[in-house]
């Protein structure tokens, strides 16, 4: 589920609500990274309180089990973020930081994320995800998977509408 913004309440209500992953946008420092982990994770690793009624189950170890298991994104979606990103890389318990190539090229002053210098950028920002052995994520096409799965990419997304577009498209070929 991906929140507004990074904020304690937000976060934590929308894992209270049901929520086993959790993105978050625009993290620019590892101070904001923390502060993700801080109200997503129950103690020792954060502080997210224990106000659910799902915890009345007994099961188990279910705060262990619940920090183990949930799953943080945050979104490189800035410049000012890949500037910061190898103090960013450094804070524990985020899962995958996802470079965001529209919103990170727009804070470049592009608007056309395929830009050389957006391109550049996302792909330098990867490397440095991969290379610290943590697991980088993207937006990827037909057209560019291959080459982020080859970057070591581990975590992927893809917009639906050039899918349906070209189902439709060859659907239209068909019967015209």
């Amino acid at each position: 589920m991906r929140v507004n913004r990074n904020v304690p309440g937000i976060i934590y209500r929308t894992l209270d609500l049901g929520a086993q992953a959790i993105c978050v946008p625009h993290v620019n420092t590892a101070d904001e990274a923390r502060a993700i982990v801080q109200a997503a994770k129950f103690h020792p690793l954060g502080v997210r309180g224990i106000t659910a009624g799902r915890w009345a189950f007994g099961v188990e170890n279910a705060l262990a089990k619940a920090n183990d298991e949930t799953l943080l994104i945050v979104l490189i979606e800035d410049i000012v973020a890949v500037r910061n990103l190898p103090e960013i890389l450094s804070v524990d318990h985020i899962d995958v930081f996802y470079v965001a190539p529209g919103d990170l090229g727009q804070s470049m002053g592009y608007l056309d994320r395929s830009h050389p210098e957006v391109r550049a950028t996302v792909e330098r920002a990867l490397g440095q995800i991969v290379a610290s052995g943590r697991v980088a994520g993207t937006l990827v096409t037909d057209a560019t998977v291959n080459g982020f799965l080859g970057l070591g990419v581990r975590f992927v997304t893809a917009g639906w509408t050039p899918w349906l577009t070209a189902g439709a498209e060859g659907f239209l070929a068909k019967v015209r």
